[in-house]
Protein backbone atom coordinates (compact mmCIF):
# COMPACT_ATOMS: atom_id res chain seq x y z
CA UNK A 1 0.00 0.00 0.00
CA UNK A 2 2.70 2.57 0.99
CA UNK A 3 4.49 1.79 -2.83
CA UNK A 4 1.28 2.95 -4.46
CA UNK A 5 0.69 6.04 -2.60
CA UNK A 6 4.59 6.80 -2.97
CA UNK A 7 4.24 6.43 -6.84
CA UNK A 8 1.32 8.75 -6.82
CA UNK A 9 3.06 11.52 -4.77
CA UNK A 10 5.48 11.49 -7.14
CA UNK A 11 3.93 11.45 -10.00
CA UNK A 12 1.82 14.84 -8.79
CA UNK A 13 5.70 16.09 -7.91
CA UNK A 14 6.63 15.33 -11.89
CA UNK A 15 3.13 17.12 -12.82
CA UNK A 16 4.00 20.16 -10.56
CA UNK A 17 7.20 20.41 -12.05
CA UNK A 18 5.70 20.11 -15.53
CA UNK A 19 3.39 22.55 -14.88
CA UNK A 20 5.65 25.61 -13.92
CA UNK A 21 6.62 25.67 -17.27
CA UNK A 22 3.42 25.16 -19.54
CA UNK A 23 0.52 27.78 -19.58
CA UNK A 24 -2.46 27.39 -21.57
CA UNK A 25 -3.85 30.77 -22.63
CA UNK A 26 -6.90 31.45 -25.35
CA UNK A 27 -4.62 31.25 -28.41
CA UNK A 28 -3.04 27.75 -27.43
CA UNK A 29 -4.75 25.95 -24.07
CA UNK A 30 -3.74 23.71 -22.41
CA UNK A 31 -4.84 19.40 -23.48
CA UNK A 32 -4.22 17.85 -20.13
CA UNK A 33 -4.41 14.26 -19.77
CA UNK A 34 -5.64 11.85 -17.00
CA UNK A 35 -5.37 8.31 -16.66
CA UNK A 36 -6.35 5.26 -14.25
CA UNK A 37 -6.63 1.80 -14.94
CA UNK A 38 -10.20 1.62 -16.24
CA UNK A 39 -10.77 5.03 -17.74
CA UNK A 40 -8.74 7.94 -19.89
CA UNK A 41 -9.55 11.25 -19.37
CA UNK A 42 -8.69 14.44 -21.23
CA UNK A 43 -9.29 18.04 -20.74
CA UNK A 44 -8.36 21.61 -23.13
CA UNK A 45 -8.05 24.25 -20.37
CA UNK A 46 -7.92 27.75 -20.99
CA UNK A 47 -5.49 28.81 -17.65
CA UNK A 48 -6.39 32.34 -18.02
CA UNK A 49 -9.67 32.72 -17.19
CA UNK A 50 -9.64 28.99 -15.43
CA UNK A 51 -12.19 26.80 -17.92
CA UNK A 52 -12.33 23.88 -19.25
CA UNK A 53 -12.84 24.37 -23.10
CA UNK A 54 -13.62 20.83 -23.67
CA UNK A 55 -13.48 17.83 -21.35
CA UNK A 56 -13.94 14.03 -22.44
CA UNK A 57 -13.06 10.51 -21.39
CA UNK A 58 -13.58 6.83 -22.22
CA UNK A 59 -16.59 7.26 -20.44
CA UNK A 60 -18.15 8.68 -22.63
CA UNK A 61 -21.79 6.87 -23.97
CA UNK A 62 -20.57 7.03 -27.61
CA UNK A 63 -17.13 6.07 -26.76
CA UNK A 64 -18.05 3.47 -24.38
CA UNK A 65 -19.62 1.29 -27.07
CA UNK A 66 -16.83 1.50 -29.21
CA UNK A 67 -14.52 0.23 -26.97
CA UNK A 68 -14.09 -2.91 -24.53
CA UNK A 69 -11.22 -1.80 -21.95
CA UNK A 70 -11.15 2.24 -21.24
CA UNK A 71 -7.75 1.90 -19.77
CA UNK A 72 -5.84 1.06 -22.49
CA UNK A 73 -3.83 2.09 -25.67
CA UNK A 74 -6.62 1.06 -27.88
CA UNK A 75 -9.26 3.58 -26.12
CA UNK A 76 -6.63 6.23 -25.44
CA UNK A 77 -6.14 6.26 -29.20
CA UNK A 78 -10.00 6.35 -30.18
CA UNK A 79 -10.02 8.96 -27.50
CA UNK A 80 -7.12 11.53 -29.25
CA UNK A 81 -9.09 11.29 -32.52
CA UNK A 82 -12.18 12.30 -30.89
CA UNK A 83 -10.49 14.83 -29.05
CA UNK A 84 -9.06 16.11 -32.31
CA UNK A 85 -12.57 16.54 -34.14
CA UNK A 86 -14.11 18.35 -31.08
CA UNK A 87 -11.24 20.52 -30.77
CA UNK A 88 -11.80 21.64 -34.59
CA UNK A 89 -15.62 22.00 -34.09
CA UNK A 90 -14.52 24.57 -31.64
CA UNK A 91 -11.86 26.26 -33.33
CA UNK A 92 -9.11 24.86 -31.06
CA UNK A 93 -5.95 23.83 -33.54
CA UNK A 94 -2.86 24.44 -31.21
CA UNK A 95 -2.38 23.49 -27.74
CA UNK A 96 0.03 22.92 -25.32
CA UNK A 97 0.39 19.23 -24.08
CA UNK A 98 0.39 18.62 -20.32
CA UNK A 99 1.31 14.70 -19.86
CA UNK A 100 -0.26 14.81 -16.56
CA UNK A 101 3.55 13.49 -15.08
CA UNK A 102 3.10 10.62 -17.00
CA UNK A 103 5.99 9.06 -18.73
CA UNK A 104 5.05 9.62 -22.63
CA UNK A 105 4.73 5.93 -23.45
CA UNK A 106 2.02 3.53 -23.91
CA UNK A 107 -1.61 5.01 -23.67
CA UNK A 108 -0.04 8.65 -23.43
CA UNK A 109 1.76 8.14 -26.83
CA UNK A 110 -1.22 6.32 -28.50
CA UNK A 111 -3.58 9.64 -26.98
CA UNK A 112 -1.20 12.33 -28.19
CA UNK A 113 -0.46 10.77 -31.86
CA UNK A 114 -4.00 10.23 -32.56
CA UNK A 115 -4.50 13.85 -31.75
CA UNK A 116 -1.62 14.69 -34.18
CA UNK A 117 -3.02 12.81 -36.63
CA UNK A 118 -6.89 14.34 -36.49
CA UNK A 119 -5.23 17.18 -36.70
CA UNK A 120 -4.22 19.05 -33.47
CA UNK A 121 -0.44 21.02 -33.45
CA UNK A 122 1.73 20.37 -30.21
Amino acid sequence: MENRISKKIKRQYRHKRIRKNIFGCLDRPRLCVHKSLKNFYAQIIDDQSGRVLLGISTLAKDLRSKIKNGGNANAATLLGEVVAVKAKEKGIIKVCFDRGGYMYHGCVKAFAEAARKGGMEF
